[in-house]
């Protein structure tokens, strides 16, 4: 019996070791990937090179982590199918609780609000612009899925709708002086008209076919926005665009001066300076 228990540790053992391996592997991987983004950093006014390796150091022990923590609960998952299959009972995740319980979804809810006003205010301008990238890929990636993952349609030209909507307001805000949130459900209504357009002649379209029908629109579109200068400026971009602001007052530190540059390979690129 004793004997049976070692061999049930060591296999337990082994198979953590080999988790915390591939996190580890993960780690390296996502550092490499991150590199020139978080550890290098031009400075154009003093021409100096600042290396910031605790930038790497956090980057890596957060992915380690953060895969460690998936792993666990990918693990979780697949041992509570499993035991729904059997018939048997099991525990609640903490997550599901969470998510059910009202006494902890509002407070979890109000905190991550709070935190994500408060950012802006917070960290630097660096920092707010890397994180607004990144959530603006975020729902990028939340409507993918509902493409692809959920309908099952492959569309390989998705990021052009992406595209319509932002150029909207760039061109509206340069040449008519718009503001964000009065051209936000203009660009979700120009989105949804070339949604239509494309999609209406398409519609029995499937697989491969449908594949090839909208990674041509997307490359139409990349091509009249890059070669129509007169239209879109072209590749460099359309500069001096005002950013979103909360009840007409800018959210950035006072004493900074932004440009904002659009273009169809740089979406968001805000060069700054604060005095």
């Amino acid at each position: 019996m004793g004997g049976l228990r070692l061999k049930k540790f060591r296999i337990q053992l082994m198979i953590k070791v080999q988790e915390i391996k591939k996190s580890f592997l993960v780690s390296l991987w996502f550092m490499f990937l991150t590199f020139p983004i978080m550890v290098i950093r031009v400075n154009p006014i003093e021409k100096v090179v600042e290396w910031r390796w605790k930038n790497m150091l956090i980057v890596g022990i957060g992915s380690f982590l953060l895969s460690f923590v998936w792993r666990y609960m990918l693990k979780k998952k697949e041992a509570g199918e499993k035991r729904a299959e059997t018939g048997e009972s099991g525990k609640t995740f903490l997550i599901q609780r969470i998510l059910e319980e009202r006494r902890f979804y509002i407070p979890l809810v109000t905190g991550l609000t709070i935190i994500a006003v408060a950012f802006p205010f917070i960290f630097s301008m660096y920092q707010t612009s890397i994180m607004t990238t990144a959530l603006m890929y975020i729902v990028l990636g939340l409507g993918l899925n509902i493409v692809v993952g959920l309908a099952g349609l492959l569309d390989l030209g998705y990021v052009a709708f992406y595209a319509v909507g932002a150029y909207s307001y760039a061109l509206l805000n340069y040449h008519f002086g718009l503001g964000f949130w009065s051209v936000l459900p203009i660009g979700a209504v120009l989105g949804f008209i070339f949604g239509v357009l494309l999609g209406f002649p398409v519609l029995r379209l499937r697989g491969d076919y449908l594949a090839i029908v909208t990674l041509g629109f997307g490359e139409i579109i990349r091509l009249v926005l890059e070669n129509w200068n007169e239209f879109s400026f072209g590749p460099s971009g359309i500069a001096n665009i005002d950013r979103p602001g909360f009840f007409r007052h800018p959210i950035f530190p006072s004493g900074c001066k932004h440009i904002s540059l659009f273009s169809y390979d740089r979406p968001c690129h805000i060069y700054d300076h604060c005095s």
